[in-house]
């Protein structure tokens, strides 16, 4: 298992667009992640999960990753987590 530290940078935290890469990015491995923010632990297999850690600009988040290439995808998420997600306003 590895367990890696992000903190939230986007000025918006981590709302649904930004949710949707993360859990594709899981859906891809068959790795368990989970993780921790604010004194709540989920395991992160969909959007709605991830967003009721309710992460804002600033939060630090403790992801877990354990299984196949899970160092890789534990870096990848943590540069997801701390992405500026820079998406257009919807009109």
């Amino acid at each position: 298992m590895v367990e890696k530290k992000a903190v939230v940078r986007n000025s918006a935290g981590i709302h649904v667009r930004p949710s949707g890469v993360i859990i594709e990015t899981i859906n891809k491995s068959s790795a368990k992640i989970s993780a921790e923010a604010n004194g709540f632990r989920v395991e992160l297999n969909s959007v709605m999960a991830l967003l009721s850690l309710g992460l804002v600009q600033g939060d630090e988040v403790r992801i877990r990753v354990k299984g196949p290439g899970e160092e890789v995808l534990a870096k990848e998420l943590v540069e997801l987590f701390e992405r500026h997600f820079d998406y257009p306003p919807r009109k």
